[in-house]
């Protein structure tokens, strides 16, 4: 539970990082392409909220019985679309800044461990981009072999009843492994590694995703997460896991 706590922390320190001198200047274009995305994600959400509460609801159920589990499970079915709406964004949203995310956890590094700020070009940066959405484009390979039995599972009978608890816990662990891949990467730690450290400190891990997870709920908190995630997850590996 300490660790859960002290991995949190972490996100909150990232917000204080990415607007100092040497990080905001990498910071500003993923905050950007976040705020753009939420927001699409919180207008979609509105709009087709009833709609899509209605289509989980089992049809078959006698009415009077459907309204008692309508009062009762409501709130479990209504965080579990918001998780994946949610979660469905902050994977577009990474794909989209990839390229900058990993100069903004570089930048970070140089900051925490004393060293001069770095001096790339958006050349520099836009010429690397190709292999930054490969490596993207390979995570979310990894999240979809996870995601797609545990979507299957929230539509079977009973089982359907944890699956906003068995989301938010997958949710954290995947949101730790992305934004943690930046620093581990520029480290030169290949994918299969950063998963073990992380399960070694799996407390930490969670604890930091399970905010990560929270903010992208809060509006306008929500446009600043990915550069702050990406300062936390920085600072949470070179002064925990390093």
């Amino acid at each position: 539970m300490q660790d859960l706590f002290k991995g949190a922390r972490y996100l909150f320190k990232g917000f204080g990082l990415i607007h100092q001198k040497g990080i905001r200047k990498f910071a500003y274009i993923p905050m950007a392409i976040n705020s753009l995305l939420f927001s699409f994600a919180i207008w979609l959400g509105l709009a087709k909220f009833d709609q899509w509460i209605n289509s989980i609801m089992p049809t078959w159920l006698p009415e009077w019985l459907l309204g008692w589990i309508m009062w009762l499970l409501w709130p479990l079915f209504a965080g579990l679309l918001i998780l994946i709406v949610f979660f469905s964004f902050s994977i577009i949203a990474n794909l989209l800044a990839a390229p900058f995310n990993g100069v903004l956890a570089e930048a970070v590094e140089r900051k925490l461990s004393g060293q001069p700020p770095i001096a790339l070009s958006w050349q520099e940066i836009l010429k690397d981009a190709p292999l930054s959405l490969l490596n993207e484009i390979r995570k979310i390979t990894y999240f979809l072999v996870w995601m797609i039995p545990l979507f299957i599972l929230s539509w079977v009978p009973v089982i359907n009843l944890i699956a906003p608890i068995l989301w938010i816990t997958f949710s954290s662990w995947i949101l730790a492994l992305d934004y943690h891949d930046y620093p581990m990467a520029n480290n030169q730690l290949k994918f299969p590694q950063q998963r073990a450290l992380l399960r070694e400190n799996r407390g930490l891990a969670l604890g930091f995703g399970l905010a990560t997870l929270g903010a992208t709920m809060i509006p306008f908190v929500n446009f600043l997460v990915i550069p702050a995630a990406v300062a936390g997850a920085t600072a949470l590996y070179l002064e925990r896991l390093k």
